[in-house]
């Protein structure tokens, strides 16, 4: 045996043999003692009586809790705002029905206090705050569920869009026809009056639409939108707008049908949307002076129009040799408007690719490497400075050429290559993988996500027959709407203090909550997820409004504070004429 020093190891093994046979005695003696004494404390405690299958706990607060084993468990959550705050809940009268069609930022008794010069009283104007109003809007009494999408798209209630004056005024051109209590959408259009499917055709003999290079489309002026209607067939989604003007409740008509649309003009303000957003962009017959004012008007397109993006011009002056007479215009107006939209193409470097019959085409270059090595292209209009390209909301049109990203060849795309349709759903974005987008993650027709972040939720509802408008709010950290249409999905900017449009000022949640209702269908959802103590106010607002409202948990269960609240648009209309209430 070893003699122990202090600078000596003791062996290891007698050690361990020793320690073990330590602790086994000290563990068997601690558990005894453990094991008699509640033994005997229990023993001695006043028998009560129990049920074996319910105990009841009485708590200092006097709260009881009942558990029964036979009870059926309910995993809901029991939020409730009533409870919560004892204040009485705010209510909302319906507004009368002269608001039944309310647009507050384009409304046309405000828009003539603004100069008509390039359309700007068209643009958006919305109230001072002490114009909003604090009132729900009714819907036009006889309101039905509009059809199921595809019938949607050929058919609307009368009811619900109770104007008549399309289908007098575009008659012959086959836009809208009214029979009985609808309205049905034969899909003409002024210039294709054989139908829009026919139109788009003819499109497809010169450019390809169907190995999915092509998936978002913008139509600048586009009455009705047949021509994003009958695109969607083809797997193409189209962001169709027109301007509130004589042509009434255009848009209201495309919404009804299905189909994406805002009111909107391009005048003096950028277009809502990114750089680089569309494939292709289109006007046909839309009346826009693409000419004019040094082109700005195509300047803006260029801004939206992604590398080797199309845009396709029919109507005047296209072919202006056959239908001069029919316009009502000579033939040297006609053909110096078609020089001079020839000249802004040129000096935006894109290339003219066809033109047959009605129909032109050019094409915007992949890049601007050309362009910067090529005096004829740097002349006019000149680059833009150094800017934030995809700032668009209340950013006045400049005349300058917006820049690519660069490039280090003429081969290489701007900004990164796209992969076609449907894979550039799956792959990150170039702005994502570029590192360009900075911040954190994150029986239906018309769909809108109130703050898309890189639009998800619409991507994870691409197969079914819906579709989603992704808001990308002015306020947001990070400005990822570039990333949306990179993957092949559509959207806006949007100020949520603004009805769907005045300058950014401090909103109140009731605000944002009263344009809800106005934009929503009856029997329309609303899904918000947030904090808990942010959806019980909400709650308190959506029972105001008399909104049907339930918090729930969501996928993470009972015990993190962000839930879920689903609210449904109680059905109602406006009274009918010769009543005051609604119904």
């Amino acid at each position: 045996t070893s003699y122990y020093t202090p600078t000596t190891k003791p062996n290891s093994t007698h050690l361990h043999h020793h320690l073990l046979r330590k602790n086994n005695l000290l563990l068997t003696c601690f558990v005894f003692f453990l094991c008699s004494f509640f033994y005997l404390l229990g023993s001695f405690q006043p028998r009560a009586t129990t049920s074996l299958r319910t105990t009841t706990i009485n708590c200092p607060s006097s709260t009881t809790f009942n558990t029964t084993l036979q009870k059926t468990l309910d995993f809901t959550t029991h939020h409730s705002a009533t409870t919560i705050n004892s204040f009485p809940i705010k209510t909302y009268p319906p507004c009368s029905i002269n608001y039944s069609e309310y647009t507050p930022c384009q409304h046309p008794r405000r828009s003539l206090k603004f100069p008509r010069d390039r359309l700007i009283y068209r643009e958006r104007h919305c109230p001072d705050k002490h114009e909003l109003l604090k009132c729900r809007i009714p819907a036009p009494h006889g309101y039905k569920n509009p059809f199921k999408w595809p019938t949607s798209r050929d058919l609307v209630w009368y009811a619900n869009v109770p104007h008549k004056d399309l289908t007098v005024e575009k008659a012959v051109q086959n836009w809208i026809r009214f029979e009985g209590d609808r309205f049905r959408f034969p899909g003409g259009g002024t210039m294709f009056p054989n139908g829009a499917g026919a139109y788009i055709d003819d499109i497809g003999k010169l450019i390809n639409l169907n190995d999915g290079s092509i998936r978002t489309a913008i139509d600048t002026g586009c009455g009705v939108a047949s021509w994003g209607a009958y695109l969607m067939s083809r797997n193409i989604i189209a962001m169709s707008f027109a301007p509130r003007d004589t042509h009434e409740a255009q848009v209201q008509f495309a919404l009804e049908r299905g189909v994406p649309a805002l009111i909107g003009v391009i005048a003096s303000k950028r277009l809502p949307y990114p750089s680089r957003a569309f494939d292709m962009a289109h006007c046909s017959r839309c009346l826009i002076p693409w000419g004019q004012y040094d082109g700005v008007y195509l300047i803006e397109v260029d801004r939206v129009l992604r590398p080797g993006g199309y845009w396709i011009l029919s109507g005047p002056p296209i072919n202006w040799q056959k239908h001069w007479k029919g316009w009502q215009r000579t033939k040297e107006d006609l053909n110096n408007e078609q020089t001079q939209i020839e000249k802004v193409a040129k000096s935006l470097c894109w290339k003219k690719i066809a033109q047959r019959g009605d129909l032109a085409i050019w094409q915007k270059p992949i890049n601007h490497f050309n362009c910067k090595t090529n005096p004829k292209f740097t002349q006019t209009p000149p680059f833009c400075p150094v800017q934030n390209s995809d700032s668009a909301w209340y950013t006045d049109i400049k005349t300058c050429l917006t820049r690519l990203p660069e490039v280090s060849s003429k081969e290489e795309v701007a900004g990164g290559a796209i992969a076609r349709w449907p894979k550039r759903l799956d792959m990150v974005p170039p702005r994502v993988t570029s590192g360009s987008i900075e911040g954190q993650p994150g029986r239906y027709r018309n769909v809108i996500d109130m703050n898309a972040y890189l639009g998800g939720f619409a991507a994870s509802l691409v197969k079914d027959p819906l579709w989603v408008m992704n808001i990308v709010p002015v306020e947001a950290k990070a400005d990822t709407l570039g990333a949306i249409y990179e993957r092949g999905l559509i959207g806006t900017y949007q100020s949520w203090c603004e009805a769907m449009s005045t300058y950014p000022r401090t909103c109140e949640m009731e605000d944002i909550m009263l344009e809800m209702d106005r934009i929503l269908r009856p029997e329309g959802s609303v899904i918000i997820r947030d904090d808990v103590d942010l959806l019980v106010k909400v709650k308190r607002i959506a029972d105001g409004l008399n909104w049907e409202s339930q918090i729930v948990d969501h996928e993470d269960g009972p015990m993190v504070r962000e839930k879920l609240l689903f609210a449904v648009k109680l059905y109602w209309t406006a009274a009918p004429a010769d009543s005051d209430q609604a119904s």
